[in-house]
């Protein structure tokens, strides 16, 4: 397939990058230095610019049958709701429909899997505005009318991919590690492309 990933010089979307290619599929890249990603292959396109500016994201999603969004910007707010959302109007104006977004584990009805740690002091204090910039995120792409899939992994790590993590957590699961490999956050949204059961739906993933 044609894949547009955004926040692809981010750790999970290099591991998409790299994962994608190794699986056939035409990797469209929008990054605002070639040098950030330093990934070279016949079938990875690069486009240069920045996720706010709409004639950037246009050139980076057309053409494409989907799109990965895998926008982190650390405690900082903005770039993931508001990258999100002109990743999204770009999509309309070019017809492309796919979309596979990468939030959190904790957001909206996951809001239950935290442990108290998670829920009052790293989200409550620490990563607050991270955490908001995440809802807000969510609440562009569950509003639109995309072939969307809400992605929401636990903490990342930088252990191997194991393929055994737990897919679609309850929103009432306990005594989740809370972790997961960023190996295994990408081979979950690539299975997206082709699996249909998660679309307009927001599966969260955690070890």
């Amino acid at each position: 397939m044609r894949i547009a990933i955004f926040g692809a010089t981010g750790t999970v979307g290099r591991q998409v990058v790299e994962q994608a290619l190794a699986q056939g599929h035409e990797v469209t890249a929008l990054t605002r230095s070639a040098a950030n990603l330093a990934i070279a292959h016949d079938r990875l396109r690069i486009v240069q610019g920045d996720v706010l500016d709409p004639n950037s994201v246009e050139r980076a999603v057309s053409g494409q049958d989907a799109v990965i969004v895998t926008l982190g910007n650390g405690r900082k707010g903005v770039i993931r709701a508001e990258g999100t959302r002109t990743v999204m109007e770009a999509m309309n104006r070019m017809g492309v429909k796919r979309l596979i977004v990468m939030s959190s584990l904790g957001v909206g009805s996951s809001r239950g899997n935290l442990n108290f740690l998670w829920k009052y002091v790293l989200f409550g204090m620490l990563l607050r505005t991270a955490y908001a910039d995440h809802e807000q995120q969510e609440r562009y792409v569950l509003a639109s009318d995309l072939d969307w899939t809400v992605v929401r992994p636990a903490a990342f790590t930088d252990d191997p991919a194991t393929g055994t993590f737990q897919r679609d957590v309850a929103p009432d699961a306990k005594g989740l590690k809370l972790k997961i490999s960023r190996a295994d956050i990408a081979a979950f949204l690539l299975e997206q492309l082709t699996d249909p059961r998660y679309v307009h739906r927001t599966p969260g993933i955690s070890n």
